[in-house]
């Protein structure tokens, strides 16, 4: 069945709001930065969050585990709080909710009670992403949507890739807890800001007055669910995934709370997810490019510094480094994908950033233990191109066909899918690393035979290098298997990445003929929505 609803055309379309709406865009895009920053600023820390609080390496990872789980499960319920307290109320509690449980965060004098303030902070930061993106459908006209989700886009795409460098650049030079101090400002200009200048739509307040009755079990069921995914893909590659008994019990909690809150809140009235949004064609296609985009892009974060401080010996924060230029590229092309949404089919620009970024993963796969930081920044800007043509777009598409009461809920789906895929992504690719290095390293040992004529000259031409810095006969014939051992290691492991990289490549390759499947959004005009 189709509800019968439009959205207005240019000419007669009127803002929620008489302040200048790229003013409210600034306004909720700085809060966006601060909490995606957040989500990979603290992943470069952890040793030295593990040695100050006296906690071990394995422990401290529950810094990153617990904020992921918290916001997970306020994620795809905010539409349903945003109804129930006032959109700009839920906001403004979320944002001071992340701003003051940053401050203790910093001022957290064990691991559980820093665990315990992230909690909080997720929980906060869950709320915001969904909410901004509600307010800017609503703030501005069909034309300028292009433009506004851009500078959105250029945040969130653009936070994770400075969020290890700048990370790595605080604790280095000042300390850890400096990571969290830096929410305090931007969250007290961010209130500020939002109290002056964003009002809820008279549709929402409508809904407000109207009242809405808690859905309790569909509530439990979604903490449970989720909360149990984020922690089995945290943990998963740590604990040998099914072969340990905590995974294996976590994930059953985690199908069986997942199947059961689907087929609840499928019935229910007034439920706190609304899956019928997913009877809308481009809309679910659209959750479902979005859980590959940040499939692709949390993934390749992890993977190259990853490859440039294990391969190329690299630090931490020159490894950072290389993300930046991918950077300064997506805050360029973004409004220029704003501008060409204005002009041109979205989903034209879909399939060019499909392609782009494919591309961009498969000339990763020429990578070798050799590549300068030339290379590997250049590579980034590419995938940075491809990024840049899919965010925006598919958001403009999904919202398209919706009516507009629906944008809250519609929020917060798309970011619990562009959150969810980067947490698979990287689960996926940290257990493929594994996996395929030792296949590769088995494979590779094959041929370390020293009757193989190859094996033999090299060995000689060690063991004679040895031997000319002053090393004995013995002691060079032992730094020469030492050294060839070294080296099959190495390029087993550059096989692995290689192999990760051609994965990426396809799983992004085959999300092409989904667009075809969307529905085409005339350019500024009028959207029916069915």
């Amino acid at each position: 069945m189709s509800a019968a609803a439009s959205i207005p055309a240019e000419g007669t379309w009127r803002p929620a709001t008489a302040v200048n709406p790229w003013v409210i865009a600034l306004t909720v895009t700085l809060a966006t930065f601060m909490e995606v920053l957040d989500t990979s600023v603290a992943n470069v820390s952890l040793p030295h969050i593990a040695g100050s609080l006296s906690a071990g390496q394995d422990e401290s990872t529950w810094v990153l585990t617990s904020y992921l789980v918290s916001n997970a499960i306020v994620l795809p319920m905010s539409g349903w709080l945003s109804s129930r307290m006032g959109r700009k109320r839920f906001y403004m509690s979320c944002v001071a909710l992340f701003t003051v449980s940053s401050f203790l965060c910093g001022l957290a004098p064990s691991l559980g009670m820093l665990i315990f303030f992230r909690v909080l902070q997720g929980a906060g930061g869950g709320g915001l992403q969904p909410s901004e993106q509600a307010i800017l459908a609503d703030t501005f006209s069909p034309r300028q949507r292009g433009m506004a989700f851009a500078v959105y886009g250029m945040a969130v795409v653009l936070a994770p890739a400075i969020g290890p460098t700048l990370g790595g650049w605080i604790t280095d030079n000042f300390n850890w807890r400096w990571i969290f101090f830096i929410n305090i400002p931007v969250g007290a200009i961010s209130l500020f800001l939002t109290n002056r200048l964003i009002t809820d739509p008279p549709y929402m307040k409508q809904q407000k007055r109207s009242g809405i009755k808690i859905d309790y079990i569909g509530l439990s069921l979604l903490a449970l669910g989720l909360g149990a995914l984020q922690i089995v893909l945290d943990k998963g590659e740590r604990d040998d995934w099914f072969g340990s008994h905590f995974i294996l019990t976590t994930t059953i909690i985690c199908v069986v709370a997942l199947v059961a809150v689907v087929i609840w809140e499928w019935r229910h009235k007034d439920p706190i997810i609304d899956l019928h949004l997913f009877r809308e064609r481009s809309f679910a296609i659209g959750t479902m490019l979005m859980f590959m985009v940040g499939f692709a892009l949390m993934s390749s974060t992890v993977l190259l510094p990853l490859y440039l401080q294990t391969i190329m010996g690299y630090s931490a924060e020159q490894a950072g480094l290389s993300l930046m230029p991918g950077g300064f590229a997506i805050i360029i092309c973004m409004p220029i994908v704003g501008f060409l949404l204005s002009k041109y089919d979205a989903r034209w620009l879909l399939i060019f950033g499909f392609v782009i970024l494919s591309s961009s993963l498969f000339h990763m796969t020429t990578f070798d233990a050799a590549i300068s930081f030339r290379t590997a920044a250049t590579a980034r800007v590419f995938q940075a191109l491809g990024l840049a043509f899919l965010f925006v777009p598919i958001n403009t598409v999904s919202y398209a066909f919706l009516p507009k009461e629906k944008n809250n809920a519609a929020s917060g789906l798309i970011n619990l899918a562009r959150n969810i895929g980067g947490s698979i992504g990287i689960s996926v690719v940290t257990t493929m690393l594994s996996r395929r290095a030792q296949i590769h390293q088995s494979n590779l040992s094959s041929n370390f035979d020293p009757g193989n004529p190859r094996m033999r000259a090299m060995f000689e031409s060690l063991r004679h290098m040895f031997m000319t810095r002053g090393s004995s006969a013995y002691e060079a014939t032992q730094q020469a298997y030492a050294m060839m051992a070294q080296k099959l290691g190495q390029q087993a492991t550059v096989l692995s990445y290689i192999d990760c990289f051609w994965m990426l490549g396809v799983a992004v390759l085959v999300m092409l003929p989904l667009v075809f499947l969307m529905k085409r959004v005339r350019p500024g005009g009028p959207i029916a929505v069915h």
